[in-house]
This record gives structure tokens, sequence and C-alpha cells, in this order.
């Protein structure tokens, strides 16, 4: 789990050829993305599950809110996304004129493609009174539908931000907005979607190991299911949990997220230890996003330098879907 770097090459007698390869390969393709970069007045934002390769090159790195922020501020003239597929829409949706890529146009999400849009705008039709939010893990089209997005960062806020005598929808993830209805105390008619990397936590083998370490904390993603969250000593978005590790005094931790962001708190803490929460399968002791792993150096190369793949959106798509992304900068 821990990654690669300069440091601990020099270190260490027992490294293989091929590692030490690898790192000099990415390294010189680290070196031309950024003169490319600057060459074509690009920015590269990344998220917290990229690799951390990816993650050390990025000019911005951060959650969804964070990039969101970023991509509406940027005066870069190409945007490299390099995350997932709904957050490169996101961007496109955002900054209409500008160029946005993508690394790898497959790089989707299990929690977006929960939540179909044909079937959302049936279900939304059922409600016809009610305020539609949608957490910005979804399709342009779902955006589209929506009376204001959030983040797992905002959430809260935009959730009180609804005067109480209006129905409220949320979509797509359950979990997250059976967290919302606890901490809020709002009820909320909710679509039946959910992630499939924060679902495949084992809540048995997450007591099992916090038995083993008992000073560490256990903290969590709100996109985790209930049981998950109840056993949690503190539940946050990436960057909350980020802040967290930062300011509280416990020195071990066990994760409940993607397993990208053990690479940030390891950078900010290195004295503390970061356990990723084990997952039900067997055959796999973390939790990763095969999608968002579809992104890597190489493809974020010739990403830049071929200017493809490019996220097009058409432009009444746009300007429908425009409206509930500035509502929630708007109020973050």
């Amino acid at each position: 789990m821990k990654s690669l770097n300069i440091g601990s090459i020099k270190k260490s007698n027992h490294l293989k050829y091929s590692d030490v390869k690898k790192l000099s390969e990415n390294s010189n393709l680290a070196s031309e993305i950024l003169r490319i970069k600057k060459d074509k007045n690009a920015v590269i934002l990344a998220h917290y599950y990229q690799s951390p390769e990816i993650q050390e090159i990025a000019d911005y790195l951060g959650d969804s809110l964070y990039l969101a922020q970023c991509a509406s501020k940027t005066n870069a003239d190409i945007i490299i996304l390099a995350g997932v597929h709904f957050m490169a829409e996101t961007a496109k949706i955002i900054n209409p004129s500008k160029k946005i890529l993508l690394p790898d146009v497959k790089a989707g999400c299990s929690l977006a493609e929960s939540c179909p849009p044909k079937d959302f705008k049936a279900f939304v039709n059922n409600y016809p009174d009610a305020i539609v939010v949608s957490y910005i893990n979804c399709a342009a089209e779902i955006k589209a539908l929506s009376h204001i997005v959030c983040t797992s960062s905002n959430a809260k806020k935009v959730i009180n931000s609804i005067p109480r005598s209006k129905k409220i929808i949320f979509a797509p993830d359950k979990n997250l907005g059976k967290y919302l209805i606890k901490e809020t105390g709002r009820k909320m008619i909710l679509w039946d979607g959910a992630c499939l990397v924060h679902e495949a936590f084992s809540l048995e083998k997450i007591i099992t190991l916090a038995n083993k370490y008992p000073s560490a904390k256990f903290i969590a993603h709100p996109e985790s299911t209930s049981p998950i969250l109840e056993i949690a000593n503190f539940i946050g978005s990436t960057s909350a949990l980020l802040n967290y590790i930062q300011t509280d005094s416990s020195n071990s931790y066990i994760v409940a997220t993607e397993s990208g962001i053990l690479h940030q708190m390891r950078k900010y803490c290195p004295k503390k230890t970061f356990i990723p929460a084990p997952v039900e399968d067997e055959s796999c002791s973390c939790s990763e996003c095969g999608y968002m792993k579809l992104n890597t150096l190489e493809k974020l190369y010739k990403c830049i330098l071929n200017e493809s793949p490019e996220i097009n959106l058409n432009k009444d798509l746009i300007n429908r879907s425009k409206a509930s992304i500035d509502r929630m900068l708007a109020i973050s």
C-alpha cells in the first residue's frame, strides 16, 4: 500500500531493477507532462482516489467539491480531470467553452451508473412538489433533473438550506441519504443507489481489526452503509477525513473509504499509522475503485499530448444542468 518514492529507493538495498526502471519512466513522463502542460496553458485537477504518481503531479488535488470550485475559477484553456467521468462532465458544465480532457474515457462510477436518467425522471415525476437534491456523483442528465447538487462536504449545508415545508428527493446514494436524514432530522425520499466501493466494507472484519488495534480510531466516509457508520469514531468526506487525522491526537486509524486517500494521509502525518478497512472479498485486503485506477501516468501523458479523450456535452444539457451546480457553488 505504501507508495514508492525516490527517497525509499536510495535507502533500500532490496529493490528490484523493475522498480527502479518504473520510477525512472514515471519521472520522465511527469517531466514531459509538466512541460506540455505549461506550453498548452493546461491545468490538472486530480481526486484523492487517484494513484500516488498522479496525485503528485496535479495542480489541484481534492474532493469533488474542491475540484468543482477549482474548475469554476481556473484561467487555463485546457482542464485535465484526473478522476472519473461525472467529474469531467461537471468541469465541462462549469466551463462550456474550455477543452475538458479525461485520461481514460471508461473511468466511470458505480454510483452514477446506479441512477439511469430515464428511470430517475419517471421517479421524480411521482413527486412533482419535491425539491430534487442530487449528489454530485451522478450523470449530467441527473443534474439537469435536479434543483441543486451537493457533495459529501457540503450535503448537510445544502439540505439545511431547503425550507422545512418542502419535500426532498435525494439521489443517487441511499447510504449518504440515510446519514443525512439522521444528521439533519429531515424526511427525504431516497433513490436506491450506492457506491460499490463503500458498500464492500465488512462490519465483522472491521470489528475484528479494531479489537486487534484497540488504540486505533475508526473513521469512515458517509457513503458507507449505516452499520459501518454506527461504529465510526468520525464520519466525513475525504477532505474532512484528512483534516481530522491532522488535528486528532490519536496515532493510528482504520480508514473506511477508497484506499487512494492513504497516500495523502501518510504525507500529512508520516508518524501516524493508517490501516485500510477490510472488505468482504477475501482476495482483497483493501477497497480500491477500479474506475479511478483506470487513469495512469502514461494515459495522462497521452491525454495532454493528443488533447484526447475530450468530454463534450450538448449545449441544451449544459444549460439545464448548470443551474443546480451554480446553486451548490453559491451556498459553498
